[in-house]
């Protein structure tokens, strides 16, 4: 084994978020994987929910202080940390007010999905891209778990391939059962054009509905996994179709170990 360093994207995770499959693998993975040997870095969103005070995050002012641009308009990008003590790893938080100060997730207190759900996918997967650069960081293996994570693929195949710092990286999206029943908004499509980014390249989210925005994550990864037993059978018959390396369902007393090998076959 050769040692590669990861970069974990991860819409959740516990203890910052409440456990479930995605949170639990999201916190533990990346502790496995580093006591075995890996460099690790791990990032997710700074949702309105994470109590700061509890578990003491704490803005990196150095990384902190740069604009994204989306939909012609500015959003400031801050970005925190807090440390997982026993597991002796770091979590790097995406904070914006505009986008992660509500005190719920995805939908609000009656279930609805944020209006701004894309945007807030946009500035997830491009303010981990940019903050990594800021850390001159080159990471060999970029793994994506959660859908809010679905264009981190995108933008490094695209916008940031001729980043020498992403120009070795190879991309792996976790697909979980994580679906949601609404379209997102219908001018995503145009939003995500960047240099490097044409219509043609993103034309499937001119409908972007859960099943799409996945469908794009496996078009421009290098691998997949499952993260889920019962993942959307579409998605699931999607994927076969792709011929993308592929790792199937790993129960909770393999997935380390599984994940682990899966990354020196890429």
């Amino acid at each position: 084994m050769e040692s590669k360093k990861i970069l974990y994207v991860s819409q959740e995770i516990t203890p910052y978020l409440p456990e479930n499959e995605m949170s639990e693998i999201s916190r533990y993975l990346p502790q496995g994987v580093q006591e075995r040997g890996r460099e690790i870095r791990t990032f997710m969103p700074r949702f309105g929910c994470v109590n700061e005070r509890r578990n003491q995050l704490h803005e990196v002012i150095r990384l902190s202080g740069m604009n994204l641009v989306i939909d012609d308009t500015d959003h400031p990008l801050i970005i925190k940390v807090a440390s997982i003590q026993a597991a002796r790893m770091q979590v790097y938080f995406i904070d914006n007010e505009d986008y992660f100060q509500r005190k719920f997730l995805l939908t609000d207190e009656n279930d609805q999905p944020f209006e701004d759900n894309d945007e807030r996918a946009i500035f997830f997967a491009r303010g981990v891209l940019e903050t990594v650069i800021k850390l001159r960081w080159a990471p060999d293996i970029i793994h994506c778990h959660g859908w809010l994570s679905a264009l981190v693929p995108l933008y490094i195949k695209k916008y940031y391939h001729d980043d020498p710092l992403y120009k070795q990286s190879k991309v792996i999206y976790s697909v979980y059962n994580d679906e949601f029943p609404e379209s997102l908004d219908q001018n995503f499509s145009k939003k995500l054009l960047l240099e490097g980014i044409t219509p043609e390249d993103v034309k499937i989210l001119e409908n972007p509905t859960y099943e799409n925005i996945s469908r794009l994550a496996i078009d421009y990864s290098d691998a997949i996994i499952q993260g889920s037993e019962k993942i959307n059978p579409e998605i699931q018959q999607y994927i076969q179709m792709s011929k993308k390396l592929f790792l199937a369902f790993q129960p909770k007393e393999t997935y380390i170990d599984a994940y682990n090998e899966f990354y020196d076959k890429i």
